[in-house]
């Protein structure tokens, strides 16, 4: 049997149901209704349903959702029941921060290594975690499972760099470059972050808040 296509937009989603639930477990709330988790998030409750209905919906007419079911149930449908090494290519302020955000590790993801071309951070350890050279990234490929490689450099290397982990067998990127990666092996995952896109965005709705407030105050 065919495996149904989830959207992009649901699957955006799923992240943020999984904080939401994991909030109300360590409040100790056993049970939810759509429309109390509607309230919360912000998300109407015929989305939520729709949403969740897209994996076999988890509900009880009348009852609800059972929060810690609800709650392992989406960390198994985003992959959070594995473990997933991860290595940073490079370690400078944003590399470290990242290395650095011991949440990743209670989720499941396991950075193993950082790597740079700096000969001042090479030797280095990061929350003790090693900083290679680039030079050991082929070797370090082949003798460690490497799930994600995260891209945390200039984006005038990140296409090369990007490249050479296809070739030595990485399927799954998290590029922060300021660069959009498009790689021609459709078995590689990349997910393109961009963080000035975000302060843009809050830019532009800040802008339009400070005009609507303007205008609504007879100015």
């Amino acid at each position: 049997m065919e495996e149904k296509e989830i959207s992009q937009a649901v699957i955006r989603r799923m992240p943020r149901y999984y904080r939401y639930l994991g909030e109300l477990l360590d409040a100790g709330v056993e049970r939810i209704s759509s429309n109390d988790l509607s309230s919360r998030m912000n998300v109407t409750a015929s989305q939520i349903r729709q949403d969740l209905n897209n994996f076999g919906g988890f509900g009880q007419q009348g009852y609800g959702y059972n929060v810690k079911y609800l709650y392992e149930e989406i960390g198994k449908i985003l992959g959070l029941n594995t473990t997933h090494y991860v290595i940073i290519i490079g370690a400078g302020h944003l590399g470290q921060a990242l290395a650095n955000y011991v949440k990743f590790e209670k989720l499941g993801f396991v950075i193993t290594a950082l790597f740079d071309v700096d000969q001042k951070l090479i030797g280095t350890n990061v929350r003790g975690i090693p900083v290679l050279s680039i030079d050991e990234l082929p070797d370090y490929v082949k003798n460690h499972t490497v799930d994600i490689a995260t891209l945390t450099m200039p984006k005038s290397k990140a296409a090369q760099i990007a490249n050479e982990l296809v070739s030595l067998g990485v399927h799954a990127i998290w590029n922060f470059a300021h660069v959009d990666l498009e790689l021609f092996d459709k078995d590689v995952i990349i997910e393109n972050v961009h963080l000035s896109d975000s302060l843009m965005q809050l830019s532009y709705n800040t802008v339009k808040h400070t005009k609507e407030k303007g205008n609504g105050s007879g100015h």
